[in-house]
């Protein structure tokens, strides 16, 4: 499935994954292929996306997961307190 991470300040990740882990609301929300349409509110936390043996994590503020058509679409904000770790955009 194809996975964006998308912050407000216009930077951005994308890639492919086998599995996306995020730290929703109301506690951490695994996603895989085939999953039905969803949105979600994400509190700040870990964004885990698996790839075969690979997993990229991603330290976010708070935002929000849409997933549809095996597109999983994250949005955070970059502005408060809480620090948005894209270091690893560059891949």
């Amino acid at each position: 499935m194809k996975v964006d991470i998308v912050v407000r300040s216009g930077e951005q990740w994308s890639g492919e994954a086998d599995s996306v882990v995020v730290p929703a609301f109301e506690g951490e929300l695994g996603i895989l292929d085939g999953r039905e349409p969803l949105l979600a509110v994400l509190r700040p936390g870990t964004v885990r996306v698996g790839s075969g043996a690979e997993e990229k994590s991603f330290e976010v503020p708070q935002g929000f997961v849409v997933v549809d058509s095996d597109v999983v679409t994250i949005v955070v904000d970059d502005g408060g307190d809480h620090f948005v770790n894209l270091e690893d955009l560059s891949d």
